[in-house]
């Protein structure tokens, strides 16, 4: 019987950002907590090298990716949807398979819809997903938290910020090290 690597092996890995967009958050139960799991994530993903991709559902009505998020990420693909799952935005699918990401680290905006079906399309395409529970909200907490029950069920392997940027670190010492201890604390 084959077993599959039970920690995310960074080679492998992206952040995908799904719908952090300013007339979206402040709509979203504690929209300050989830901001800063959000932003640490983004800064955590900048420090490893990792590739980043944004979503943004119909910018056009809800606006762009808050600015926060922006200039923690630097310059990073973004792709414009109307699909709820971020499977249906045109070329990201083909831009993970280009980067050769087959683990997908998932955070944003609303758990128990645009994140979960995108979720769900994803481990659908064979890939292992990677739920940053801290940094996923909806408007409710009840959503959220049936939305994340959905992609645990689904296969979708649920970490923290903290938990998921010291995976990938993998070992202390060094000044990335130093660096992902002061971006935690």
């Amino acid at each position: 019987m084959e077993t599959k690597p039970r920690r995310i092996a960074r080679a492998r890995a992206g952040l995908l950002v799904v719908d952090v967009q300013e007339r979206l958050l402040p709509a979203m139960d504690d929209r300050e907590r989830l901001l800063v799991d959000l932003v640490r994530l983004a800064r955590g993903a900048a420090l490893l090298k990792l590739p980043v991709w944004i979503t943004e559902q119909y910018p056009k009505g809800l606006g762009a990716t808050v600015p926060q998020m922006r200039e923690a990420l630097g310059e990073v693909e973004t792709f414009e949807k109307l699909t709820f799952s971020a499977g249906g935005a045109t070329g990201l699918m083909a831009s993970l398979a280009a980067r050769a990401v087959t683990e997908v680290i998932l955070c944003g905006i609303e758990a128990h819809v645009c994140v979960a079906q995108s979720c769900l399309d994803l481990l659908d395409a064979g890939m292992r997903v990677f739920v940053v529970v801290d940094a996923v909200g909806s408007r409710t907490a009840a959503n959220r938290a049936v939305g994340i029950d959905r992609m645990r069920e689904a296969g979708a392997l649920l970490v923290s910020t903290e938990m998921i940027l010291f995976e990938l670190m993998e070992a202390a010492g060094g000044p990335d090290f130093k660096e992902l201890q002061r971006l935690v604390k």
